[in-house]
């Protein structure tokens, strides 16, 4: 049987569109903010592609660096912490049988189901000085106030608009984006890996740190790679989490084409962001050639 992509005319049939769609509406706005990052400013509407390298050179500035070096170690907590979180779920959901596991992964896909901007604002809710953390918390004080501890009078916790805050609502969002390609990875377990390393004498912690860990390092890469990405230019989330000084390099780029009308400037600060982008996706693809082999010691 002829392969499809030896049929020319079915090939360019079913290629053209989407190779017509990606070109007009990724590649070349890319390309366009690409030129832009090598240009200045020529007038409050113009901007002219001069060569420049000025661009790339004012992102290593102090303040820059600053909010970039904060961008990164920002995500990164947020995504180490997704780690923690859905290493145990994924484990949950592979072993679970069919109907708890179609439940769980209903569980898992349902913040997708509403917008981003309600699910933050909802998170608001539960940690502004008056929301239901702070309630919970006050009920409980005043119970044990009224059966006779000296605790003073309850002091709200200050639980929004600081870096703590964002880095809670960057594992909010993210988080089911680290459960789902370990689960991925996990639900292929050969389990009678697991099952000959108990009944070699392993303990669980051994089998999951020499079996399950190693078996699982693609799912681990790609999870990281997945939610540490978009967390790092998260635009929303610490925008209406953090404080005013607590900047990331979204917001960053947001205020240099919006409010300083510093496009050349915003677009070199986007694709810097794409690099880093890219040198992580590059970590992704050392990890899962290394991936799948388990440690004979």
């Amino acid at each position: 049987m002829q392969n499809w992509f030896e049929n020319k005319r079915f090939f360019w049939a079913t290629m053209l569109a989407p190779t017509v769609w990606f070109l007009a509406f990724f590649v070349a706005p890319m390309a366009l903010v690409w030129a832009y990052s090598f240009g200045e400013n020529a007038g409050p509407v113009n901007i002219a592609i001069t060569g420049t390298f000025g661009n790339y050179a004012k992102a290593f500035r102090p303040e820059i660096l600053q909010v970039l070096s904060d961008s990164v170690v920002l995500a990164l907590i947020a995504t180490l912490i997704c780690l923690v979180l859905a290493f145990p779920v994924a484990i949950a959901m592979t072993f679970a049988d069919d109907k708890t596991k179609s439940w769980l992964l209903l569980l898992i896909m349902l913040p997708f189901w509403t917008n981003l901007l309600i699910r933050t604002y909802a998170l608001i809710a539960m940690m502004r000085t008056e929301g239901f953390i702070n309630f919970t918390f006050a009920f409980f004080h005043n119970i044990a106030v009224s059966l006779g501890f000296n605790l003073g009078d309850y002091v709200p916790m200050e639980l929004l608009y600081n870096k703590s805050a964002i880095v809670i609502g960057l594992v909010y969002v993210h988080l089911p984006f680290m459960v789902l390609p370990l689960y991925a990875a996990l639900d292929k377990l050969d389990r009678s890996l697991i099952e000959a390393s108990l009944d070699l004498g392993a303990g669980h912690l051994t089998t999951m740190w020499k079996i399950v860990v190693p078996l699982a390092l693609p799912g681990i890469a790609a999870g990281l790679v997945i939610t540490f990405i978009p967390a790092m230019g998260a635009y929303l989330t610490p925008d209406l989490l953090g404080g005013p000084n607590d900047l990331m390099i979204a917001t960053l780029i947001e205020r240099q084409f919006k409010r300083a009308n510093d496009w050349p400037f915003g677009s070199a600060l986007s694709f810097i962001l794409m690099y880093v982008t890219l040198i992580f996706f590059a970590l992704r693809t050392f990890f899962e050639a290394r991936g799948g082999k388990v440690s004979a010691h």
